[in-house]
């Protein structure tokens, strides 16, 4: 009996192992966070799904904006601000407003820490 209570409990262990090493890195150093940030959005913006739905309702949109793009504890995007566009197309603005606050980033802050990254897009 004790034999099957080991066996089971190195199994249990070994079949919840990947979920723990799955885990998002915690980041701490704000260039970094930056780093990363920006990595990421980029690959967002380079996206399929993001062109198929860019271009089917803003195809004709051209231009650069620089956004603001804070990010808290869990990795969610917590606030979209548009510093600077020569995009004037409202609609497209909120859109990306929009799809950006939904991204959550594939890492996690400390506890109470708040990042705020600059970030500059052409379409």
């Amino acid at each position: 009996m004790r034999i099957i209570r080991l066996v089971l409990g190195l199994t249990f262990l070994l079949l919840i192992s990947p979920v723990i090493n799955a885990q998002k890195p915690v980041l701490t150093d704000e260039e970094v966070v930056a780093e990363t940030v920006t990595k990421e959005i980029d690959e967002v913006f380079k996206s399929q799904e993001f062109s198929k739905k860019k271009n089917k309702k803003f195809s004709d949109v051209k231009g650069t904006m620089v956004i603001d793009i804070g990010v808290v504890q869990n990795g969610k995007v917590s606030t979209f601000f548009k510093v600077d566009s020569d995009i004037k197309n409202i609609d497209f603005i909120n859109f990306m407003s929009s799809y950006i606050l939904d991204h959550k980033f594939q890492f996690k802050l400390q506890k109470q820490q708040r990042y705020k990254i600059r970030y500059t897009i052409t379409f």
